[in-house]
């Protein structure tokens, strides 16, 4: 097979400051060379039109695999959350999550980190990682023991697994389903102080400083939880953080009504906290975008807001709602791409994510400006539980190369 060189695009390479003009060499599943590069006169040219050429989207943490959907936003791989029906718990229940959407999706399973997410004993990590686990993972709740995270934290660092871990104190949360303040007050809805996500998140980075372990705490969602980040990563600790755009774009006041679609784990926060987040990605402090994808039908969704599961279908609208931050110029459409795609896969350990030769040849092709409104009623997803319903957005994957080839 001949080389295949993607000319006329914009690169948007996540090492670079800039979008630059250049070329993207491709052999086979792999990139050869990006940039100004010599077209082998054998080479298939693609002509990218002048669009957006981007690392294929990294979903770090999400918890349906959901392919249409992930197609749609431009997700060429994701990290599978260990909160399933049967928790990933088990080396066959881990394979089976890896051939879950190959050849032109790939699943990377994150093992749970202790029995059937318990937070008592702990999971087999070690037969895990070597069934294909890319990470271990508290799933949606915060190991209450100390003892049993110190062991976690400890055992996951001598097998070179990042721990990705829910940052909300449980004696505190509870059964709270909403931020403690004005919103939740006048709904007269169940509320934990924000708090909550700071407390558990200065546990586990001493746990970190003791262990020497390396840890990503998948959503951060508090100013006070980002100055704990930034002061931790100013010390020299292994730690990273995420966020989804629902926590950038909204604030407590979507949940008036009673409007499930805006019921999250955890709960979205107030607006200074919103502001907080905004300022945390354009400073560094965050380091990954996830879509959060978590479809939910209508017997889930369409239920008092106390008894409705938590969760939004984000894999459509992760690329689109992102770009806002470009256009509000909190970064550069580079830096995004880092934040979508480099990083996740750097945490991960995958060669993916990046322009680097060697790395895999997953590309979209972006048009940043293309407009288009979300719609609940004719998402892709398997559910269309969205808090963005109707809001018009601009930004999409036009088209998809997964592994050298066009989906």
């Amino acid at each position: 097979m001949s080389m295949i060189a993607i000319v006329n695009g914009k690169l948007a390479d996540p090492v670079a400051d800039t979008l630059q003009d250049g070329v993207i060499l491709i052999d086979d599943d792999r990139i050869v060379a990006a940039g100004v590069v010599d077209i082998p006169a054998d080479a298939q040219r693609v002509d990218a039109q002048g669009l957006v050429v981007a690392p294929g989207l990294v979903d770090l943490g999400v918890f349906a695999t959901d392919k249409p959907a992930f197609h749609f936003g431009g997700i060429t791989r994701a990290a599978l959350m260990p909160d399933q029906r049967a928790p990933l718990d088990d080396v066959g229940l881990i394979r089976q999550a890896t051939r879950a959407g190959k050849p032109d999706f790939w699943v990377h399973p994150i093992a749970a980190a202790t029995r059937g997410l318990k937070g008592a004993e702990m999971a087999e990590m070690g037969l895990m990682q070597a069934a294909g686990a890319k990470a271990v993972g508290t799933g949606r709740q915060w190991i209450a023991d100390s003892g049993v995270m110190l062991r976690v934290l400890t055992y996951a660092s001598g097998l070179g697994l990042t721990l990705i871990a829910h940052a909300e104190d449980g004696g505190l949360t509870g059964n709270a389903v909403a931020t403690s303040g004005e919103t939740a007050t006048r709904l007269g809805l169940s509320h934990a102080p924000a708090c909550a996500e700071s407390m558990a998140i200065a546990r586990d980075l001493m746990l970190v400083r003791q262990t020497g372990a390396t840890i990503h705490f998948r959503l951060v969602t508090t100013r006070a939880g980002f100055d704990l980040i930034r002061a931790a990563k100013a010390e020299g600790l292994k730690v990273t953080c995420g966020i989804t755009p629902a926590y950038l774009f909204l604030n407590d006041q979507a949940v008036t009504d009673f409007r499930t679609f805006a019921r999250l784990s955890p709960p979205l926060r107030d607006e200074a906290d919103r502001l907080a987040a905004i300022a945390a990605v354009a400073d560094g402090t965050v380091d990954v975008i996830t879509s959060g994808h978590d479809p939910r039908g209508p017997e889930d969704k369409r239920l008092p807001f106390a008894d409705a599961a938590p969760g939004m279908a984000g894999a459509e609208t992760l690329l689109a709602l992102s770009l806002n931050l470009v256009r509000e110029g909190h970064v550069s459409i580079n830096r995004l791409m880092t934040l979508l795609s480099a990083n996740p896969a750097r945490i991960l350990g995958i060669d993916a994510g990046s322009f680097a030769p060697g790395s895999a040849a997953d590309l979209i092709f972006v048009d940043p400006d293309m407009p288009w409104i979300v719609d609940s009623a004719r998402m892709a997803a398997s559910a269309g539980n969205t808090p963005f319903d109707k809001v018009p957005v601009q930004g999409r994957a036009r088209r998809i190369m997964k592994g050298g080839a066009f989906l």
